[in-house]
C-alpha cells in the first residue's frame, strides 16, 4: 500500500510548477489523470534534450501518471472534462487565473458537483491581487521575489539559482496545501480551494533575508558563497578545487585546533559568532590562506574526525555517482517503451510503512484516454469510436 492510494486527482497542469506536484502525488500513490490537448499535449513534451524521441524533460517531471488526451474547448470535452472533476478527489491546474473559469471549469462551479472536490490552483501571483492576471515563468518570479538580488558576487550581475525554484517552489507548496486539505477534509467532509502564487513561495523561501531588512533596515545583497550571519561559514579555495567549512559556534575550536590556529581562540575579534561575522573580513583572508595548503579530500577527512562540517562541492556527474546519493537510490532507472532506460532523480520522500514509488514511466500523449473514460465514466466500443472521430479524444 502507498500513503495516496485511492486518491484520484485530475491534473490539467502543465510545463513544471503544477506537473511537479502531480509527479509528488503520483509517487506516493495518488492515481493522476494528465489532462492533456490531443494534438500536441503539454508543452513541456516539446523540451529537449531528447532520447529517440522522447522529452526527457517531461519524462522527469510526469513519471507514474496517466495521460487523457481531451479537447476541452470542445462542449462535449469540457463534459467529459467535468464528468471526471465530478468522480475526482483532487483537481490541479496552474493556468491563469480566470481560465478554467472561462472553460466551465472554475471552483465555483465544479464544486457545486462535487463538494469534497480539493482545488488547488497554481499561478504566478495567486488568485487575488493587482498581479492576479499576469503571466509569469521561473525567472521573472525569481527576480521579483528578491531572490535573484541576494545571489551571485558581491558587485555582480544578478543571477537565477540553478534550478528553477520558482516553479519548483510552487510546485511543493501546492502540494503541501493538497495534503493539508486531505487532511482536513477527513474531519469536515469537504472539499475546499487551495490558491498558491509562485510569488508569495519566493517570499516565503527567503527566511533570513527579510528579517535581517525588517529588523536592521539592511537592505540584504549577494554574498557570493557565504553565510550572511555564521562565520566561517562559506567555500574556500582549496588546492584542488573548493571546499565548504560551516563552522557553527559549536565547532568553532574544535576548528581552529585542527587548523592550527589556535590562536584564533584569543583574538577578541572572534570571540563569539556575532563578531566572527561582523569582523569577517579579517578573518575570511586567514582561512583562505590556510584552506590552499591541502586537497578538497584532505580537508574532508580532517573536518570529519573532528565533527566539523565540510563538504565539496560537486559537479553534477559527482552528485550522481556520490556514494550518499547511491546508498539512498536518489537516482532511478525508469524504462521508457520505444526510448529505453532513462536514468532520473527518484522520490527523496521516504516512510517506513507506505513507501513512495518513482519507477513508473511518463505517459504518451492520450496513452489512457480510452482506459480512464471506462474505468471512471463507463465509456467504451463505439462510445470511444464515435468520440474520437470527431476530435474530442485521442
Amino acid at each position: 500500500m502507498q500513503a495516496l492510494e485511492g486518491v484520484k486527482v485530475i491534473d490539467f497542469s502543465r510545463i513544471l510548477a503544477g506537473p511537479y506536484c502531480t509527479m509528488i502525488l503520483a509517487d506516493l500513490g495518488a492515481e493522476v489523470v494528465k489532462i492533456e490537448e490531443p494534438t500536441s499535449g503539454d508543452e513541456a513534451r516539446g523540451v529537449g534534450p531528447f532520447l529517440k524521441g522522447l522529452s526527457v524533460y517531461f519524462a522527469s517531471l510526469n513519471r507514474g501518471k496517466k495521460s487523457a488526451a481531451l479537447n476541452i474547448k470542445d462542449p462535449r470535452g469540457r463534459d467529459l472534462a467535468a464528468a471526471l472533476i465530478a468522480r475526482a478527489d483532487v483537481l490541479v491546474e496552474n493556468f491563469r487565473p480566470g481560465t478554467m473559469d472561462r472553460l466551465g471549469l472554475g471552483y465555483e462551479t465544479v464544486a457545486t458537483r462535487n463538494p469534497r472536490l480539493i482545488y488547488a490552483a497554481c499561478s504566478g501571483f495567486g488568485q487575488t491581487g493587482p498581479y492576479r492576471t499576469r503571466g509569469a515563468y521561473d525567472m521573472v518570479i525569481q527576480g521579483m521575489g528578491g531572490v535573484m538580488s541576494i545571489t551571485g558576487e558581491p558587485g555582480g550581475r544578478p543571477l537565477k539559482t540553478g534550478p528553477a525554484i520558482g516553479d519548483l517552489a510552487g510546485g511543493l507548496f501546492t502540494a503541501i496545501g493538497i495534503l493539508a486539505a486531505l487532511q482536513a477534509r477527513e474531519h469536515t467532509g469537504e472539499g475546499q480551494m487551495v490558491d498558491i502564487g509562485m510569488l508569495d513561495c519566493q517570499v516565503a523561501l527567503l527566511e533570513n533575508a527579510i528579517i535581517r531588512y525588517t529588523t536592521t533596515g539592511e537592505i540584504p545583497g549577494p554574498l557570493g558563497a557565504r553565510h550572511p550571519s555564521i562565520a566561517p561559514f562559506e567555500a574556500f579555495e582549496a588546492k584542488d578545487g573548493y571546499v565548504i567549512f560551516a563552522v557553527g559556534t559549536p565547532h568553532w575550536e574544535r576548528f581552529c585546533r585542527v587548523i592550527g590556529r589556535e590562536d584564533l581562540l584569543e583574538d577578541r575579534r572572534f570571540a563569539t559568532n556575532a563578531l566572527r561575522a561582523e569582523n569577517h573580513g579579517a578573518l575570511q583572508p586567514l582561512i583562505a590562506e590556510i584552506a590552499r595548503t591541502r586537497t578538497v579530500r584532505e580537508w574532508m577527512a580532517i573536518m570529519e574526525q573532528a565533527d566539523v562540517p565540510c563538504g565539496p562541492i560537486n559537479t553534477i556527474d559527482q552528485v550522481v555517482a556520490d556514494p550518499q546519493v547511491q546508498a539512498r537510490g536518489m537516482i532511478t532507472t525508469i524504462h521508457h517503451p520505444g526510448a529505453g532506460a532513462v536514468r532520473l532523480p527518484s522520490s527523496p520522500v521516504r516512510l517506513s510503512r507506505t513507501p513512495s514509488r518513482a519507477d513508473r514511466p511518463a505517459p504518451r500523449l492520450g496513452e489512457h484516454t480510452a482506459e480512464v473514460l471506462k474505468a471512471w465514466l463507463g465509456l467504451e466500443g463505439e462510445a470511444i469510436t464515435a468520440l474520437t472521430g470527431q476530435g474530442v479524444i485521442a
